[in-house]
């Protein structure tokens, strides 16, 4: 796994300095601040790495498809503004949200020129075709779509139980699986590749972002507080229909454990009373199978690329979404 951080951290450089340029025209300064303020707060660059290493591995040159990566991390961190303002939570990548230091309306504003700059970077690129630009742009454009779909369905399961299995997949491939489609899907039409190579990489990107959230709903219960960064069972606490509660709903006869999601104000020995019943029931382990599929087709997915150390590396990432413990 430390061997994948070492990737990320080789390609965040670049990534990092093509954002800061790009932003440092905005004005006035509160603005320009507010907009690059998590840029430089860090992150792993899943995303907009995954768009450079997949150029490489269609064949292509990473730089074509430097801007499309910037893109992709714009409109993340766009997504990242606005989610916390609208869950209004103060901690942000170990530091104070963007709107608990700039206010609600700067924040607002901030996530909204991010969203802007991605669309201009893609269009000013250079070394590539129109077609290209084009269709890398209509790549970002419909992964804003549906992220915007999916925010707005996580939303409307609040206070709903009887949220199906095909519900849940549908709102986290649009949620979280879609960008990472997309930055695969781009860095292979940068890279020059065919529409066959194109379409898998979507296909790739789209299973490891659904391993990934599942992995999140997994580590709620079976990792520790320390390593999590927040208290064990926080989904349950917020009655959150994650894949593990809606399996766990599916298949327990009594109604204690649905008492417990419905339940506002849950003690600790509440949250560890569902936990083993979602541990004695399966749901647990079969999230934890779910997204250990969803890795292993998406890895079977990139044997249409020839064999590469860039391939090797997109193999690994696949793992690394397992791997990870927070």
């Amino acid at each position: 796994m430390s061997d994948v951080k070492e990737v990320l951290g080789s390609y965040s450089t670049d990534i990092t300095k093509t954002i800061e340029e790009e932003l440092s025209t905005i004005t006035p300064d509160n603005l320009s601040e507010a907009s690059v303020y998590l840029t430089r707060a860090g992150g792993k660059m899943l995303r907009p790495a995954l768009t450079l290493i997949t150029a490489e591995a269609v064949g292509g040159n990473r730089e074509n498809a430097l801007k499309s990566a910037a893109a992709i991390e714009l409109i993340h961190t766009f997504s990242l503004i606005h989610d916390d303002i609208m869950d209004d939570d103060d901690m942000r990548r170990g530091m104070p949200s963007v709107h608990k230091v700039w206010g609600e309306d700067v924040a607002i504003l901030a996530g909204d020129t991010l969203f802007s700059k991605a669309f201009e970077i893609i269009i000013g690129t250079e070394g590539t075709t129109s077609e290209q630009n084009n269709q890398s742009l209509a790549t970002v454009a419909d992964a804003c779509v549906k992220i915007c779909e999916g925010q707005a369905s996580d939303m409307g399961f609040e206070d709903r139980f009887d949220v199906t299995e095909d519900e849940y997949m549908e709102m986290i491939f649009k949620k979280t699986g879609a960008l990472i489609a997309a930055a695969t899907k781009a860095g292979a039409i940068m890279g020059g590749a065919t529409q066959e190579v194109i379409d898998a990489m979507y296909e790739y990107g789209r299973l490891i972002g659904l391993a990934f959230q599942i992995q999140d709903d997994y580590l709620d219960l079976a990792s520790d507080e320390e390593t999590l960064g927040k208290p064990i069972g926080s989904d349950i606490e917020k009655g959150k229909m994650t894949i593990i509660a809606i399996k766990g709903l599916d298949s327990v006869e009594d109604d204690r454990l649905l008492e417990i999601l419905k339940d506002e104000n849950n003690s600790e020995d509440d949250i560890s009373e569902a936990i083993e019943i979602l541990t004695n029931c399966g749901a647990i382990e079969y999230a934890r199978n779910l997204a250990l599929e969803s890795v292993e087709e998406a890895k079977q997915v990139l044997e249409i690329l020839p064999d590469s150390s860039s391939k090797q590396v997109l193999a690994n990432i696949a793992d690394f979404v397992l791997e990870r413990s927070a």
